[in-house]
């Protein structure tokens, strides 16, 4: 891991989450504020550990998985930037509920949490901002998990291979950045499931792979696939 200091005058943050924050404000967090990269597999948030910084990501992509009751990671959800990852706990414990780790090289900005809730004290319109980024993460949240329960194994599969490709990379073609049994953590099936459930999907030829690289072959047989399937 990484750290460096942030340049706040082209950052995304300003414009999509203070730009209710006055100019002066803006840039004294933007004086305290700092980058940290992290590698493919770092831990950048641990479930249990406390709540001391609110959290960014500007660049790359995580996985948010939970401990279950024996001791397995449960997925529950990919970020990608833009999103807020540190926000679904943070007003409501002092611990972090969920782990969030870096699956490709990805970049998280962070401040000291007190400034943050010092700010939503103060100015009304930053709070609803905030509100309403929580409301988004949890409603995504939902929606996947709903999504993923209503589907049979093949579906399951075509919804992650979809996601990846519509949602993530914009792109049919891509390097998948999580591992069979990740993708068995999230749909909640075995590993090997979802091993054979791929090699079904190259032998009808709707996907082709390389290595971890996944290309959709018949993207309208995946979406069938992923909605009836």
């Amino acid at each position: 891991m990484g750290n460096t200091s942030c340049n706040c005058e082209d950052c995304q943050l300003r414009s999509i989450f203070f730009s209710h924050v006055k100019d002066d404000a803006l840039l004294n967090i933007c004086d305290l504020k700092r980058e940290r990269r992290f590698s493919k597999g770092e831990s950048i948030i641990q479930e249990g550990e406390a709540i001391t910084e609110f959290l960014y990501m500007k660049e790359g992509l995580v996985k948010l998985s939970k401990k279950t009751i024996n001791g397995k990671d449960q997925i529950i959800s990919f970020s990608k930037p833009f999103d807020f990852v540190s926000l679904l706990s943070v007003f409501s414990s002092d611990q972090y509920k969920y782990s969030v780790t870096a699956i490709e090289e990805t970049t998280v900005c962070s401040m000291q949490l007190e400034i943050v809730k010092k700010q939503a004290h103060e100015n009304a319109l930053f709070s609803m901002d905030l509100m309403s980024h929580i409301s988004k993460m949890t409603d995504k949240i939902i929606h996947d998990s709903l999504e993923i329960k209503r589907k049979h194994l093949k579906g399951r599969i075509a919804h992650v291979l979809l996601y990846f490709a519509d949602h993530i990379y914009n792109r049919d073609n891509f390097e998948l950045p999580i591992a069979r049994r990740e993708i068995a953590e999230y749909i909640g099936m075995t590993t090997e499931n979802v091993i054979r459930t791929l090699s079904e999907f190259k032998k009808d030829k709707i996907i082709r792979t390389v290595g971890k690289s996944i290309y959709i072959i018949d993207k309208k047989r995946l979406k069938n696939i992923s909605e009836f399937g």
